[in-house]
């Protein structure tokens, strides 16, 4: 996520709703660099150093050999940074506890927020010291504190998922050393946070075939191909106005697509609540999941499964066209190796290679896909 490494010199801000794991995942990244020979120091500013060392021993790292300090005066924190024998690395939990005593305001207001990071930040850059700084969210998801915090780092990271779900996502947002928009998966054990190599065996793990509305998107998130289930419900509504509950995908967009639907293919979806879930909690933010979206919607409606063992994916314009997508090849070649027999895409603009292990069907509108899924009848 990080592009390949930290970078001495850098700043990084990992953002996080509370109690999703920022501080554990920094705490094994401390002590497993630590391991490795580096000086690594961890900075609580909200829990005492008892805390964090009862943490590290429920996580089997008590013996890691981590700087531990428990400041919240940015200007002595820097300090420690300079001289001979400053950390390699050093982990700021939060910067919304930091404060600088020549500033009048509390600590978490926008001035200090702003005045403690910079003074960490210059301290980094001087020493060559990768600093990695905690950021609180605010109810929204954005980073609490003022915008600019989000300029002065080289790289912002969002750590997401739902508490209720057992797995997390490391999202890279911002990036001046690497690409954005990868992703990390994390699953939560009883030893901490443990990576996942192969985030689509996770998001499919519990899906059966024989479910109306529920298909599957073979998606990009950075330059990973991930495989994930999307759920659709349409059901009768005795309301004026029907409810549209998204989780997980930009409700516009499916405002866009019903829209599309009914105008252009003849689906009664007017009148009607529609709940679109993402399974596992990953957010999808590209377009080319419409095609999947509207799959698992023609299915509810109709009351027939999806075709059995087949991914979805493509891009929907208003005129009821399927358009093509980046990274059909890195799509396909996942769900082939998840044992999918069948892909569901728009048609290329140039004639591709056939791909042996996966059967393609290649519809050119919304229309050709009804029939794919069965009719409307």
């Amino acid at each position: 996520v990080a592009g390949g490494g930290l970078v001495p010199g850098s700043a990084t801000l990992i953002g996080g709703d509370p109690g999703i794991g920022k501080s554990t995942l920094l705490l094994q990244l401390t002590c497993n660099l630590a391991k490795r020979g580096f000086r690594a120091a961890y900075i609580s500013g909200e829990e005492s150093a008892d805390q964090v060392r009862m943490r590290a021993g429920r996580l089997g790292l008590a013996n890691a050999a981590v700087e531990l300090g428990t400041a919240t005066n940015a200007s002595d924190i820097a300090a420690s940074m300079t001289g001979p024998d400053h950390p390699d690395i050093v982990v700021i939990d939060s910067i919304q506890t930091m404060f600088l005593p020549s500033l009048d305001s509390a600590p978490g207001t926008v001035s200090q927020v702003r005045a403690s990071a910079q003074e960490l930040i210059r301290a980094a850059k001087n020493n060559r010291v990768a600093l990695l700084i905690v950021g609180h969210v605010t109810k929204d998801g954005a980073i609490a504190g003022p915008r600019v915090l989000e300029h002065m780092v080289d790289a912002v990271l969002y750590f997401e998922g739902d508490r209720s779900h057992h797995f997390r996502i490391l999202r890279g947002v911002k990036n001046r050393f690497g690409a954005t928009d990868e992703i990390g998966v994390f699953e939560m054990v009883e030893a901490g946070l443990a990576e996942v190599p192969n985030p689509s065996e996770l998001f499919l793990a519990d899906r059966r075939d024989d479910v109306t509305g529920a298909v599957v998107f073979a998606g990009i998130e950075g330059s990973r191909p991930v495989l994930v289930e999307i759920e659709a419900l349409v059901a009768p509504s005795s309301l004026a106005t029907p409810r549209r509950n998204v989780v997980g995908w930009d409700s516009s967009r499916l405002a866009m697509l019903t829209a599309v639907l009914e105008a252009r293919c003849g689906v009664p979806l007017s009148g009607r609540d529609i709940f679109l879930n993402v399974a596992g909690g990953l957010k999808i933010h590209e377009t080319a999941a419409d095609l999947a979206v509207a799959a698992a919607l023609i299915s509810s409606v109709t009351g027939r499964p999806a075709p059995k063992r087949t991914v979805f994916f493509g891009e929907v314009a208003l005129s009821a066209e399927l358009r093509q997508v980046a990274k059909s090849d890195a799509r396909l070649k996942e769900a082939a190796k998840l044992g999918f027999d069948n892909a569901v895409m728009p048609r290329p603009r140039k004639a591709s290679a056939k791909h042996a292990k996966i059967s393609l069907s290649q519809p050119p509108t919304l229309a050709d896909l009804i029939d794919i899924m069965g009719g409307m009848n």
